[in-house]
């Protein structure tokens, strides 16, 4: 069997769409976007283009979309414009969750050292906070909440309308990091009451190193940089054309496949929540609905999920164990230890992502190896030995 990829968390392979959008942008719309010439007239004419399609796929209009870098870039643009208009007005606290990617976690951490309050909602055993957390913790000076739309670790989504309904009636700014959601579950967002969403395309078989900030009209940002007046003045900088057009291109098709993917690719996924549910003092981390279509994440007690990770790769399997972005730190996961798992046990985890691309096939293989790999490991490990014996308790 050719190697399994089930690490689409992490990054996706670009479809042909997205790189036959690319190759025809660098052919044929070349030109700097900003140029009045008709070269540069075209390439400014395909920017509107994507922009447009991107819209659509929103829901909203094409002067509220703001091309970034990535999801990271936009989370920071989002959140410091929010804070920044908070400021203004006297209000510096700002509410978010303690399972948010680094990128909404780190920019909060510094704007708590300018002096604004942050408040982190517990998220619960299964990942997740409810409208009525939102309700009880917003107050006269909140500024901003902001919130996973769903978890790049466990795959819990969030009920993004309902906050989005409670932020709207206390006049309150609601921002939403939707890099693990947008082209994968349904995201409208004047349906869903957001005022600042961010995305990413190589989340969704788009290239790397281009996003996309929503900001709602009349939203205030402010420029991260400082530069030319591209992106109206809110993002300096010559715009990718290629990247951008990728972006549309590749955002489109999955918006037109999302209802079939999706059963198709929670199917697998339910059958391998199954499987390694078998597994002795394992846990699943997240809920057991209510997930993103191709997110499984276990914690297997006595395995150290970098051995685990290591040998899957060696039998063909490319997996995780939570982030890409903290994949080489030591440090259990925060997401995990946010949910009341213990270091040892967190760092036992396992996520498995799939896409449309995997196959039956592939569930097969994966669970008739995985369990055979997590008992080889806890043969080896002094520690789960100990719990066998009964010198130790177990804890899952």
């Amino acid at each position: 069997m050719d190697r399994i990829y089930a690490d689409n968390a992490a990054t996706t392979k670009i479809s042909h769409k997205a790189m036959e959008a690319m190759v025809s942008s660098m052919e044929n719309t070349y030109g700097n976007p900003s140029s009045l010439h008709q070269i540069g007239m075209e390439a400014n004419d395909a920017l509107q283009t994507a922009r447009e399609q991107i819209a659509r796929c929103l829901g909203c209009t094409p002067k509220e979309i703001y091309f970034t870098s990535g999801g990271t870039e936009s989370d920071n643009q989002a959140i410091i414009s929010a804070a920044m208009l908070g400021e203004k007005q006297n209000k510096k606290h700002i509410i978010s969750t303690a399972f948010e990617h680094h990128a909404v976690l780190y920019t909060l951490r510094k704007l708590k050292e300018q002096g604004f309050e942050v408040e982190l909602l517990d998220a619960g055993e299964e990942g997740n906070i409810t409208a009525e957390q939102v309700q009880a913790a917003i107050r006269p000076d909140t500024c901003l909440v902001t919130t996973m739309f769903a978890n790049n670790e466990i795959g819990s989504i969030l009920p993004i309308a309902k906050i989005g309904e409670v932020c709207r009636a206390h006049g309150v700014l609601f921002h939403t990091d939707a890099v693990q959601a947008v082209g994968h579950i349904p995201v409208n967002v004047k349906k869903q009451n957001i005022d600042l969403l961010s995305l990413s395309a190589h989340k969704f078989h788009g290239p790397r190193g281009i996003g996309v900030l929503y900001a709602r009209r009349g939203m205030e940002l402010c420029s991260l940089m400082e530069g030319g007046g591209q992106e109206r003045g809110k993002r300096p900088g010559t715009e990718n054309v290629p990247a951008i057009m990728g972006m549309a291109a590749a955002l489109k098709e999955e918006c037109v496949l999302m209802e079939e993917n999706a059963r198709k690719i929670s199917a697998m996924r339910d059958r391998l929540i199954q499987g390694l549910s078998k597994i002795p003092h394992c846990i699943l981390n997240g809920p057991a609905g209510n997930r993103l279509p191709g997110n499984v994440n276990f914690c297997f007690e006595g395995v150290s999920g970098e051995s685990l990770l290591l040998l899957l790769d060696s039998k063909g399997i490319c997996a995780s164990s939570g982030s890409a972005c903290a994949s080489g730190a030591l440090d259990p996961s925060h997401v995990l230890l946010a949910l009341g798992r213990s270091p040892e046990i967190a760092q036992g985890s396992l996520r498995l992502s799939l896409d449309a691309s995997n196959t039956e096939e592939e569930v097969d293989y994966m669970l008739e190896v995985i369990p055979q790999v997590v008992e080889h490991l806890r043969r080896m490990s002094a520690d789960w030995q100990e719990k066998v014996k009964g010198s130790r308790e177990f804890e899952l």
